[in-house]
C-alpha cells in the first residue's frame, strides 16, 4: 500500500509542468487501494454485513478522487485518494446502519460498563448489576437490546448463498412420498414391538411407552434391574435389525452360524414382521395407530 501512496507526486513534462493525468489510468492503477481499506475495515465488522457494497463505494470514490485530483499541489494521489475511499466507506456504512446514533451511544457505555465490571468482579456481571451501574432500570436494559437486535438487517442474498432458499423457506407440508415413507417405517415399528417376545415387549412398552422405573419392572418380571437393562439392550438390537431386514437389509450382519438356533429365531421373527400387516395396510396407516402402550 506504501507505494501506492508514494507514487502519487503527477509526473512532469520536459517544461517541469505536471501532466494532466488520464481519469481510467488512475483508477485502474490504484484499484488496489480499495480492496485493501475494504479488508481492513471488514475485520472490524459483524458477518452480515456486505462487503461487495462497500467495494462498490470505494471505486466510485476513487474514480471521483481522479476527476478531482490536481497534480499541481504537490500530494501524491495515492494519499489523497486514500482519504476519499475511507470516507466513502464510512458513509456507506452509516447509510446501512439503521441503528440511530443515540443507540449506538448507549450500547457503547453499556459496553463499557459492562467491562469495567467484569474486571472489578471477576465475572460476567449480571444485567440487574450492569443496569445499577448504569442507573437504568433492567427493563430499559433489556429494551436497549431489544432495540440493537432489531435495527441488524440481515442480506437474504448473503443467506441463500450459502445456505440455500430451501433453509429459510422450509416446506409446511410433507411431500406424498416422504407421508408414505414415514407410514411405513411407523408400521413396521409397530409390528417389530408387537413380534418381540412376551417379555421383552414387557420391558419395551415398560420403558419408552409407559416411563416406568427399572426397580418396579424387575419386581414385576421377577429379575434384576441389571437384567432389566440387559433385556432391554436386546429388545433395541432385535427391534433395529428387525427394521432393517425390511427396509435395508444390507445393514442386518449376517450370523455367525445361519442354522444355529438363535439364526433361526432372528429369522423367525424378521418373517413375522414381515407378514403381520399387509403393504396396503402399512401405508394407510392413521395417527390413531401409532404404537402405544396398548398398541405394541
Amino acid at each position: 500500500m506504501t507505494a501506492y501512496l508514494q507514487n502519487a507526486a503527477a509526473p512532469v513534462d520536459q517544461s517541469g509542468t505536471p501532466e494532466v493525468l488520464d481519469v481510467d489510468q488512475l483508477c485502474r492503477a490504484h484499484l488496489p487501494l480499495v480492496h485493501f481499506e475494504v479488508r481492513a475495515i471488514s475485520s472490524r465488522l459483524p458477518g452480515h454485513v456486505y462487503t461487495d457494497d462497500l467495494v462498490s463505494a470505494g471505486m466510485a470514490a476513487l474514480a471521483m478522487a481522479a476527476r478531482s485530483f490536481d497534480p499541481s499541489l504537490g500530494v501524491p494521489f495515492g494519499r489523497y485518494a486514500v482519504r476519499r475511499i475511507r470516507g466513502a466507506l464510512l458513509d456507506e456504512l452509516r447509510s446501512a446502519d439503521w441503528a440511530t446514533r443515540s443507540l449506538r451511544a448507549k450500547v457503547r457505555r453499556r459496553d463499557a460498563v459492562h467491562d469495567a465490571l467484569a474486571a472489578e468482579l471477576g465475572r460476567r456481571p449480571s444485567d440487574v448489576e450492569t443496569a445499577a451501574a448504569m442507573g437504568v432500570s433492567t427493563g430499559d436494559l433489556e429494551r436497549l437490546d431489544a432495540d440493537l437486535h432489531s435495527s441488524v438487517v440481515l442480506r437474504l442474498d448473503v443467506i441463500t448463498d450459502t445456505a440455500g432458499a430451501d433453509a429459510i423457506l422450509p416446506a409446511t407440508t410433507q411431500t406424498p412420498e416422504a407421508t408414505l415413507i414415514a407410514r411405513e417405517r411407523t408400521a413396521y415399528l409397530r409390528d417389530a414391538i408387537h413380534t418381540l417376545p412376551e417379555r421383552l415387549q414387557s420391558v419395551i412398552r415398560g420403558c419408552f411407552f409407559e416411563d416406568r422405573p427399572m426397580r418396579e419392572l424387575a419386581d414385576e418380571l421377577g429379575v434384576t434391574e441389571s437384567r432389566i437393562s440387559q433385556m432391554r439392550a436386546e429388545a433395541l438390537k432385535l427391534l433395529r435389525d428387525g427394521m432393517n431386514a425390511q427396509l435395508d437389509p444390507d445393514q442386518v450382519s449376517a450370523p455367525s452360524n445361519a442354522t444355529g438356533a438363535v439364526a433361526r429365531r432372528k429369522a423367525a421373527y424378521y418373517a413375522h414382521i414381515a407378514t403381520r400387516t399387509s403393504y396396503r395396510d402399512r401405508l394407510t396407516l392413521t395417527p390413531t395407530d401409532q404404537p402405544t402402550a396398548h398398541t405394541a
